[in-house]
């Protein structure tokens, strides 16, 4: 017989029992949910002890039970007099009274339960509630009313508890509770989420019980990642949500039913991300019309903000209407440009992009761009190009077609929109700096005679201008290496909630938008429409997943777990997920057939062996923690750290021990000795640098001296100044060598065993590009070290001679 219930199912589990009289249930887990991780995050809300100082109370009280009266159950009187040894009862009271109210705060009603009571109500059944807790009946009962409600707490017949009867459900207390109903065991069907203490316990009672799983073991991997996560971002916050996971519940009911690994990404981590947003959307555009006289018009941005806009609409059917408003970075640049600084001031910002691009955002046709880059000077620099665009034709030609753009979007925003005098555009988007917000601003409310409010998922300014921003996730309760940590790796959520179309580039004169060719493959967007789906099944099913007192929306509690809920994914995806985003490219959006992969897990192992960690303190990737799946979660715990606290370290800082190379110096006349220090990069690895200066010298590696074998993973050139520098790039300005083998054997794929202790790999040196020095890079990992090593052997002069010729 199965003895394991899942959340979803636990409405029905009377169904073909009608033997059954009473129904037992568990209360926390079971029919009260707190919205935290953990229950002891719960003491974090507690003014005046600290969550440890709480759990050491518990303790010592169980000890003292135990000795005392050889009982570990205890009451929260109990628990306060040893937290609290020298306060008089009144101060104890109102100290369990504040842990009560926190409980209240953080607890709910699961609905499935309550509807189970409902049908046993309904079918005449007593139901009861036994609980291992330090609450009393009387107290538990108060606490499922404020926190479910008063109608679910007339449900309930009678109250069991721990704390009163002196023993727990694992050591008895379902007898007791069989004695006190007078009703046979087998007619009993008790219900618990813990599958010691309410099946075992059940079962050697006699009654009938069933185990409430309420998690696969996946599931309790995630949201622990996610309550690790959170707690390294809200470290030194006094936030008492910072474990606050409010999804917990709808994930339980709805996540076993979702079978497509992409539409469990969007139930599990998207859905609760963008459900917070949406809350919070309907607060802000709130907070403005108590603000305004006129109407708040909601312009989700596509394409970024397509499944945001599907999101509100699912939990805010109320006739509330939002727009799917086609305004992208091109087109709010394009049209934008007023005046000649307005021109210069652009091009001081991307003259660093691709030069084609930068053009093209300036209104340039593709014949004019062909001919600007056909008389540009061959290698001439940024100053030149900035001379051919300021000549009086070529500016007078942007300007004249900026303000026609203009003209074109103002007419798109009347045909849409319709906004008149007095109204406000929100602009919603998932952020991060408000670019188009910054470009359009000033010429909407100067156009349109409207105010402008940019409301962002996530928002991370790199300048103040002084415009009305507002984020869910910003600097009003982070700080700004948090909110740089949350914006390194969006592209993946960028993806994730786009419009399968392609980004508009203008617009008609009639107002209808012009988009670019889609450049996203037809199984990106496949996958993409799965997350999606998933995404909007979560934002419909968390309506009907809680049971509270009250409908108060807690948007705390929805920031902060949006916010580990994100962190996890940037920092700690799940191999499930990596999977699903695999196939995924980025598309740049600047106007051009331009997508670049999400990761690419080669360059990072490749970036770790070469540097070690210290390969990402510069590296730019799209989704660097997706590329370090595989390399522990150290790894990515230590990516996390460094960019949630702006750690300042250097390669040096990560250096805890070192090789002594013996290494042979030719330049075809001479050869020297000398030692190399090799410094240890990730997983064994160690990186040995040889400066090479102008190309003349080849490099012997002695490696017979110290190992009998070793692995070589790779051996390269490159400029000196490109191996110091703090920004690395794995590949960059790499030149593969080509090493011969004396006394060495390769036996496999970068495994080689040395014959004897004069065995070495002897390189010469690459073909001189320029005038920067160079050096010779090595990456090895010992595996077997010589058993004594001898003196360096002289070389044989002949065998030298043909290694280095």
């Amino acid at each position: 017989m199965n003895d394991t219930i899942l959340a979803g199912d636990v409405a029905r589990a009377l169904d073909g029992r009608p033997d059954i009289q009473v129904l037992s249930l568990d209360c926390f887990d079971t029919l009260l949910w707190r919205d935290t991780h953990a229950p002891s995050d719960v003491f974090r809300a507690l003014d005046g002890p600290n969550p440890m100082q709480r759990i050491w109370a518990e303790q010592r009280a169980r000890t003292a039970s135990l000795l005392r009266h050889r009982r570990t159950e205890v009451g929260i009187a109990e628990i306060y007099a040893e937290l609290l040894p020298n306060a008089d009862i009144s101060e104890r009271a109102a100290m369990v009274a504040q842990e009560l109210a926190a409980e209240a705060r953080h607890c709910f009603g699961f609905a499935p339960v309550i509807a189970l009571m409902r049908t046993a109500r309904a079918r005449g059944l007593t139901i009861v509630i036994v609980s291992d807790t330090y609450l009393n009946s009387t107290q538990l009962g108060t606490l499922i009313a404020q926190a479910a409600g008063e109608e679910v707490r007339a449900l309930i017949d009678r109250i069991f508890c721990s704390s009163e009867l002196g023993v727990s459900k694992g050591d008895g207390l379902l007898d007791r509770v069989v004695q006190q109903l007078g009703v046979s065991p087998q007619h009993i069907l008790h219900i618990g989420d813990n599958r010691n203490a309410d099946l075992i316990g059940g079962q050697k009672a006699g009654v009938q019980a069933l185990h409430l799983r309420q998690f696969t073991a996946t599931t309790e991997q995630r949201l622990r990642l996610e309550a690790a996560t959170g707690a390294l971002i809200h470290v030194g916050t006094t936030a008492e949500d910072r474990n606050s996971q409010p999804h917990r519940a709808t994930i339980a009911i709805g996540e076993p039913g979702v079978n497509d690994p992409a539409e469990r990404l969007g139930y599990t981590t998207i859905g609760p991300l963008l459900h917070g947003f949406a809350h919070w959307i309907a607060s802000e555009a709130d907070t403005l019309r108590a603000t305004t006289s006129g109407q708040v018009h909601m312009l989700f941005l596509m394409r970024d903000g397509h499944l945001p806009k599907l999101v509100f609409d699912v939990v805010h059917p109320d006739g509330t209407v939002s727009h799917a408003t086609e305004i992208s970075r091109f087109t709010a640049t394009a049209a934008c440009f007023r005046s000649e600084a307005d021109v210069l001031r652009y091009l001081e910002a991307e003259i660093v992009s691709d030069t084609e691009a930068v053009l093209k955002q300036l209104l340039f046709t593709s014949h004019e761009i062909v001919a600007i880059l056909r008389d540009l000077p061959t290698g001439a620099g940024v100053p030149a190009l900035v001379r051919v665009i300021r000549t009086a034709p070529r500016m007078k030609r942007i300007l004249e077609r900026s303000r026609a753009f203009a003209d074109r979007l103002i007419r798109y925003l009347r045909v849409t929109v319709a906004p008149t005098e007095g109204d406000v555009l929100m602009l919603v988007d998932l952020g991060y700096n408000g670019s188009v917000q910054n470009k359009i601003d000033e010429m909407l409310r100067a156009r349109l005679t409207v105010g402008v409010a940019g409301r962002y998922l996530l928002l991370r300014e790199q300048d103040m201008p002084g415009l009305d921003k507002r984020g869910f996730i910003a600097a009003d309760h982070y700080d700004a290496n948090t909110l740089e940590a949350l914006s390194g790796n969006v592209a993946v959520l960028e993806q994730l909630c786009t419009a399968a179309q392609g980004s508009v580039i203008d617009y008609t004169v009639d107002g209808r938008p012009v988009r670019a060719a889609n450049a996203i493959k037809g199984a990106q967007s496949a996958t993409r429409d799965a997350v999606q789906q998933g995404t909007i099944r979560y934002a419909r099913d968390s309506a009907g997943a809680i049971v509270r007192r009250t409908d108060t929306v807690d948007m705390a509690s929805l920031r902060s777990s949006a916010v580990a809920v994100l962190a996890r994914l940037m920092f700690l995806p799940m191999p499930e997920e990596l999977a699903v985003l695999a196939r995924f490219q980025h598309d740049v959006n600047l106007g051009i057939d331009h997508v670049v992969p999400l990761f690419d897990p080669d360059i990072a192992r490749r970036g770790l062996r070469q540097r070690g960690l210290f390969y990402m303190r510069g590296a730019e990737r799209m989704y660097l923690p997706a590329e370090l799946h595989g390399e522990g979660l150290a790894v990515k715990l230590t990516l996390l750290a460094h960019k949630r606290f702006g750690l300042g370290l250097k390669y040096a800082d990560f250096i805890d021990q070192t090789i002594t190379l013996p290494i042979l110096i030719a330049d075809g006349r001479t050869v020297d000795t000398a030692t190399i220090t090799a410094t240890p990069t990730h997983d064994g690895y160690f990186v040995a640098p040889i400066p090479i200066d102008d190309c003349r010298f080849s490099i012997g590696l002695q490696f017979g001296r110290l190992y009998e074998w070793l692995q070589v993973d790779s051996v390269v050139f490159m400029p000196v100044d490109r191996f110091l520098s703090e920004q690395q790039r794995s590949g960059l300005e790499e030149v593969v060598a080509v090493p011969t083998l004396e006394g060495m054997e390769q036996a496999a794929p970068h495994l080689y065993r040395c014959e004897d202790d004069a065995a070495f790999m002897m390189i010469p040196p690459p073909p001189r590009r320029d005038a920067r020095a160079m050096m010779l890079a090595v990456v090895f990992r010992p595996i077997a070290p010589r058993a004594a090593a001898s003196p360096l052997a002289a070389t044989p002069s002949a065998v030298l001679t043909q290694a280095i010729s």
